[in-house]
Formats: structure tokens, sequence, C-alpha cells
């Protein structure tokens, strides 16, 4: 994978093979709140409700944007290769000691072609945060996004749960773990 990473709105842009990783922008709007309205993608999030209420995606985007942000968020953009514009979002959530969670959603029409897999690989690859330690969690009834992270180098930790708003109730996970470097 050859992976490029610029800057732009203080926010690493990284540039992969078939797509690039990007920092959101007002035009998305329209499409994140098309597939986060999917209950199939809302439902293995902890935090998309379903049904998605009128702007949220906006109030989203917004927050993205906003120089006090605590997540660094990106668009998986492949219309480089002529792809749609917005396939998908990954995010990194800071913590304390240099850690990172990696969050991560893909547009249903992407499903099954490995975006999931090349999108977390460039992320990690580039480190925009420049941390010591990535984790991740996914919920145990959505193993295609274990093996995500397994193939991405990410380690088993152990289970926990997480509260799923679309759910509206518990539901029980895997957390990984990546040490970088």
């Amino acid at each position: 994978m050859n992976v490029e990473t610029i800057t732009e709105f203080n926010q690493p842009v990284v540039q992969a093979d078939r797509f690039r990783l990007r920092p959101l922008q007002l035009s998305d709007v329209g499409l994140i709140e098309y597939y986060a309205s999917d209950k199939r993608v809302a439902t293995m999030t902890t935090s998309i409700p379903h049904p998605f209420p009128p702007g949220a995606a906006q109030a989203f985007v917004d927050r993205s944007l906003s120089p006090s942000r605590e997540d660094d968020v990106w668009v998986i953009d492949g219309t480089a290769g002529g792809g749609s514009e917005v396939m998908g979002v990954i995010a990194l959530a800071r913590m304390d000691r240099n850690q990172s969670e990696v969050g991560y959603w893909v547009a249903p029409p992407f499903w099954n072609t490995g975006l999931a897999s090349e999108a977390v690989e460039a992320l990690v690859t580039a480190n925009p945060l420049g941390n010591e330690t990535m984790f991740a969690s996914v919920f145990q009834d959505n193993p295609a996004s274990a093996r995500v992270l397994t193939h991405c180098g990410f380690e088993y930790i152990g289970d926990a749960e997480s509260f799923s708003v679309a759910r509206n109730t518990t539901v029980k996970t895997w957390t990984y773990l990546k040490r970088m470097g």
C-alpha cells in the first residue's frame, strides 16, 4: 500500500491506492446522512442513532471541523479512482498516554470489497497522531469488522460491552490493541 500524508485544515490527508482519507467538508453532509440513516450501518456503531434525526449529519460535520474537536475524522473518498466521494468514515478518538481509539463505518455499497481493511491499514500506517498504541472495539455480532482489525495487525485483548444508541441497549464487544513501532 502506498500511503502519502499531507495536511489540510490542521488535519492530515492520507493518500492510499484507491482512495484518500480526508477531513470532512460541508458537501459531505448529504451522503453521510444517506448512509448513516441505513439501519445496518447505525446498529453496528455505538453513536449513530436510528432513526437518524434531521440535522445530525450537519452537526457531526460541524463538530468534526471544529478546531476544538476531540476526534480527528476522515471521509474515505474514492473520487480520485473514479469512486464515490463518501464511501465511509474513519476516526481517531484521542486518549491519554499517547493512545487513540479507531472507529469506522463503511457504506453498504462498498461492503465486502476490502475497503474497511484498506482504510484502517492506511490510517495505522500513517499514524497521523503519532500514537504509541491504538485501540478498537467491535460488537461481537459483527465478525467482519473483527477480521478487519486482525488483518491490520490488531491483537484481541478481551471482551467488554458498549452502549449502542441505535439499539438502545448495551452490546457485548471484542476489544483490540495495536502497538505502534
